[in-house]
């Protein structure tokens, strides 16, 4: 068994019908996950990257240290101004306690960004990935709780995660209030070794600190879905209310203005009726965008050769048959519809794996250039990316 389908069996239905968003979970010894990222990956990003705060940063004792401690403004012959990192400097802020972080590290580095899309079929939610390495036994980020879910994968070294559980149920980033420092004794304390992964819900406060040296980790957050995500979602919806379009009865009697709202919370609650939340679900996942990718240098059309290879770039496409029998595909915010033949390549690219024209064609009872005339058509949409290899 690979190490993602272990990953996937860890987060499988009971870990997200009993734990998700309830309960932090651990588990040892998963795989081992040196495959993501190394040292010499992050010497690539870091030295190649053009990365500027708060992209690239470094945080100490709960604050962020300032980049001229680390990095130099550089002014290209253009007047452009960016700022270069100082490999000497970092290296000794880093020797003192500082913890390096870089963002979105899923856009930088094609392993990173596979294991994201991976959970974003789980989950069923967008996921960006950050990395937290560290040298000394000093916290970066004190005592914190973060406004999404998290997975965390350690991939080298040992970090101490001291876990306080939450003081406000789901706190949200844009909230009425704030939640309350944690008081006493932490709920859980763990020790977070290479191959381990950790569940923690939003709101779960928590302390971190590398005990055994060097120690370098995945952070995957994910994306919420709230009640407040559902009602932003049906106000638009409700945009073809006369009821919703209509002036509020500002200067009406106050009886004007109560019948106004038994019309309106009749409408509003039509609208939520059983199936809403399958619903907002669906048209989330075929809006949302993945992550587009070029498709050079085949700019006129996908040409018919049966060893280009082809993929999805979002996780959370959907296929359906339509009353006609016609294949669906809703992505990206668009939908495309195909002959029913179509509906076995659909099927396969759904999965996220990528695959060849050719064996696509042979699985669909297809020629080569009817496959090839099918992706050209995602690909112009910023579903599909096709490359050579």
């Amino acid at each position: 068994m690979t190490t993602f389908f272990k990953v996937a069996e860890c987060l499988g239905e009971e870990f997200l019908a009993e734990a998700f968003g309830r309960q932090h979970r651990v588990w040892t010894g998963v795989g081992d996950f040196s495959n993501l990222l190394s040292w010499n990956d992050v010497n690539e990003i870091v030295g190649r990257g053009r990365l500027e705060p708060p992209r690239l940063r470094l945080h100490r004792d709960g604050e962020m240290i300032h980049w001229q401690s680390y990095a130099g403004p550089v002014t290209t012959r253009r007047s452009t101004v960016w700022q270069r990192i100082q490999p000497s400097r970092l290296h000794q802020q880093l020797r003192d306690g500082a913890s390096l972080v870089l963002d979105a590290v899923d856009e930088l580095h094609a392993p990173v960004e596979t294991l994201a899309t991976a959970l974003e079929s789980i989950f069923r939610s967008h996921v960006q990935v950050n990395m937290y390495a560290s040298w000394t036994s000093q916290e970066g980020f004190g005592t914190h709780w973060d406004d999404h879910d998290v997975v965390v994968f350690q991939v080298e070294g040992a970090k101490r995660w001291r876990i306080y559980g939450p003081t406000r149920v789901d706190p949200l980033y844009r909230d009425l209030e704030a939640p309350a420092t944690p008081e006493g004794e932490p709920l859980a304390e763990i020790m977070l070794r290479a191959g381990d992964v950790l569940y923690l819900p939003r709101g779960w406060w928590h302390a971190v600190a590398a005990t055994e040296g060097r120690s370098l980790h995945l952070t995957c957050g994910l994306q919420t879905t709230t009640g407040a995500d559902l009602l932003a979602w049906l106000s638009e919806r409700l945009r073809g209310s006369e009821t919703v379009r209509a002036h509020l009865p500002v200067f009406g009697t106050p009886q004007q203005q109560t019948d106004y709202l038994d019309v309106l919370r009749e409408e509003v609650a039509v609208a939520l009726d059983h199936g809403v939340i399958a619903e907002y679900l669906a048209a989330r996942d075929a809006t949302e965008p993945g992550r587009p990718t070029p498709s050079l240098p085949y700019l006129d059309g996908i040409p018919a050769q049966g060893d280009l290879r082809v993929r999805l770039t979002t996780a959370r496409a959907r296929t359906r048959m339509d009353s006609e029998g016609h294949a669906v595909l809703a992505a990206g915010g668009e939908e495309w519809t195909f002959t029913p033949p179509v509906a076995p390549v659909l099927a396969a690219l759904v999965t996220g794996e990528t695959a060849s024209l050719g064996d696509l064609a042979e699985a669909a009872g297809l020629t080569v250039a009817q496959v090839a005339f099918l992706v050209a058509e995602l690909v112009g949409g910023d579903v599909a990316t096709v490359s050579s290899r």
